[in-house]
């Protein structure tokens, strides 16, 4: 009597080898977040830095936030809590004492062009990242 059947315990076993490593990679995940918006930060603030006046506690109100789901995807986020720093990023209008308006001052877009210039940097430790997690199966 001829049977044939297949021997799936294998499958079964990598199947289990790349749930552990998918529970690893969602570890791993947070970490290299905080390292990545670390980067960002510096970058940012050395961008602030560029804007050439002193600006009250603009500089040291550029920080890092923690990581987050945002509509199903991992986030961090790099912010300013300064009252005034929307008006260096998106310029402001010059107005007298007396209220007539006498110019305008362009914004520095500090954190636009800091997320422009950082992300090749990100990019390529994305795929380093994600590299070395495949290797690591």
């Amino acid at each position: 009597m001829a049977s044939t059947g297949f021997d799936t315990s294998e499958l079964a076993r990598l199947a289990r080898q790349m749930g552990q490593a998918g529970e690893d990679l969602r570890r791993q995940v947070k970490p290299f977040l905080r390292k990545e918006g670390t980067k960002l930060k510096s970058l940012t603030a050395r961008e602030a830095r560029k804007v050439g006046k002193k600006t009250g506690k603009y500089r040291k109100s550029i920080k890092r936030g923690k990581p987050y789901v945002y509509g199903g995807t991992n986030a961090i986020r790099v912010y300013c809590y300064a009252p005034h720093a929307h008006l260096i990023e998106e310029g402001h209008r010059m107005v007298t004492h007396d209220g007539r308006e006498v110019g305008f001052v362009r914004g520095h877009h500090v954190f636009e062009t800091a997320a422009r210039n950082f992300f090749p940097r990100f990019q390529a430790d994305l795929e380093d990242f994600l590299d070395e997690a495949v290797r690591d199966l």
